[in-house]
């Protein structure tokens, strides 16, 4: 190349710069996300399970609430057996094993603890309105996520 000669002019705007960010931002949520979610509910099962099964749980009592009024299950015992059920399942998922058996198990779990809502309306509602949780309600609605981070790893893993 003669002095004469030009290099071709590498120009990057601000609008390519962002695209290239967001470009690389979407591969490192498509590789990494899917195990994150994984990983991520696996140990939030272990700590609310081991919680449980110590009985330092600060939702042992309103759990319990939930379920006095099934026959022959009493929230002293049934707690703790949770809590070992649900160590079970964080453990399965931080393995990454039997998750064709653990999924249905979890979602099942988790739509059950909305049983609440019906069985304490008192206990999650502020004064009977639908629309006014107490602390006890956001803890059972925000299972929604949870229910729905199941259902991208279930339907993740059968797309493969």
């Amino acid at each position: 190349m003669t002095t004469t000669e030009r290099l071709p002019e590498i120009r990057t705007t601000l609008r390519d710069r962002i695209e290239n960010a967001e470009h690389f931002a979407v591969g490192l949520a498509g590789r990494f996300g899917i195990p994150a979610l994984r990983i991520t509910l696996a140990l939030t099962f272990l700590w609310f399970g081991a919680l449980k099964i110590t009985n330092d749980t600060p939702v042992g009592e309103f759990v319990a609430n939930t379920v006095n009024w099934i026959p022959g299950v009493e929230g002293f015992w049934f707690v703790p057996v949770l809590g070992v059920i649900e160590v079970a399942l964080g453990a399965a998922l931080l393995a990454n094993k039997g998750l064709r058996v653990v999924r249905p198990i979890l979602f099942a779990h988790l739509a059950g603890t909305f049983l609440a809502l019906i069985t304490q309306p008192d206990v999650t509602f502020q004064d009977g309105n639908l629309f006014m949780l107490t602390t006890e309600g956001e803890f059972v609605i925000k299972n929604l996520i949870l229910l729905s981070a199941i259902m991208v790893i279930y339907g993740r893993k059968r797309i493969r």
